[in-house]
């Protein structure tokens, strides 16, 4: 028998309240920046979330590559965040694993509470929602799925949905053409410190110890919109995240004081540089303060890859060559475990932080 730990967003959803329960809503301070998403898409005006054209990237002509990578390097310590194009990855495969994904979340509740996790227990792969993680009780606005994609040999298949039967071999597929695409961006953010072209990966953990975790996001039409928030206010943890969205908007970035809304892009994957990249660079490449909003029209899906390091085999600590006597190291020495809660333990002292963009890090 499985025990849900936490009400469906999607049941609640499903059941024609008007009004969201109050442990959705968002504090008031919190609430004077939460707009309509998709009038928030449509602007122009403003600094909009960089487009990265990847094709160039390991061109055989030394100044076109340079450029492609000057780009990157360039969003990486600017935004933290960008879409990329040409990638690599083919759009079918693309829209096989959001078929999947979607197939998932569209079975009945009963099927998926056959998948839930118990966070309590340690069962963190698997269906679930947003348990209270701060001393306000609040709750985020979505359901997921969560589990580990990638090294293979460390994945847990019995946890994998068996609906579609696609699921598995398209997920397989697209976390092993994304690992590849990991190297090829590390590589060239290792170049733009001046390091080595594997340094970075090799600090993040290499093959056998970067972990990639995906994370589908679901959620699901909103009553009041304006009260919740999909996702609250934080920073990745990663290395690095790769975004899919079912070309519904909804991911907001914190830049230069104010909320941008990112445009839906086509045959794009969303990139975030993570804490971790951030740490090993002091601070040169950014992690962003995003978050995501809810809507009363469509149903958002998104899906999110992790890219962590072990949680207890590396020490996370800006690198010697990137620390001087004018740059001296911005983050203290600490495990990736340890980072984490560092990070929770800050959240629940500083509950109203992640309103003006002083989440710390």
């Amino acid at each position: 028998m499985v025990i849900s730990v936490a009400p469906r967003v999607e049941s609640l959803a499903s059941s024609g309240i008007q009004a969201i329960p109050k442990e959705y809503v968002r504090p008031e301070e919190e609430l004077k920046n939460i707009g309509n998403v998709f009038d928030e898409e449509k602007k122009e005006e403003g600094p909009q979330v960089p487009t990265i054209d990847l094709k160039a990237i390991n061109s055989e002509d030394p100044v076109v590559r340079e450029k492609c990578r000057e780009e990157l390097k360039k969003a990486a310590a600017e935004w933290g965040v960008m879409h990329l194009v040409n990638h690599g990855i083919p759009d079918d495969l693309i829209n096989r694993v959001k078929k999947a994904g979607q197939t998932f979340f569209s079975l009945p509740i009963e099927e998926k509470e056959k998948y839930a996790n118990d966070q309590a227990s340690g069962k963190i792969q698997g269906y679930g929602s947003k348990l209270a993680n701060n001393a306000s009780g609040q709750l985020e606005w979505e359901d997921y799925f969560f589990h580990l994609v990638y090294p293979e040999d460390k994945r847990d298949l019995s946890t994998w949905p068996k609906t579609p039967a696609d699921y598995t071999e398209a997920t397989s597929e697209y976390a092993r053409l994304l690992r590849g695409l990991v190297t090829t961006i590390l590589s060239v953010l290792s170049l733009g410190l001046g390091l080595e072209e594997d340094r970075l990966e090799k600090e993040a953990g290499g093959l056998e110890e970067l972990l990639l975790q995906m994370k589908i996001n679901y959620y699901p039409k909103c009553p009041q919109p304006e009260l919740a928030l999909g996702v609250e206010a934080h920073t990745d943890v990663s290395a690095l995240t790769f975004l899919l969205h079912n070309m519904v908007p909804g991911l907001q970035l914190f830049y230069e004081g104010n909320w941008v809304t990112a445009k839906c892009v086509p045959n794009s994957i969303i990139m975030h540089i993570g804490d971790t990249i951030e740490i090993l660079s002091n601070g040169k490449y950014k992690s962003i303060l995003h978050r995501s909003l809810v809507n009363k029209e469509k149903v958002r899906v998104s899906w999110a890859v992790f890219c962590e390091p072990p949680k207890e085999k590396i020490i996370l600590q800006p690198l010697p060559e990137v620390v001087s006597e004018a740059e001296p190291p911005l983050f203290p020495p600490r495990t990736f475990a340890q980072h984490i809660e560092h990070k929770l333990f800050r959240k629940t002292q500083e509950l109203n932080a992640n309103n003006n963009g002083a989440i710390s890090k």
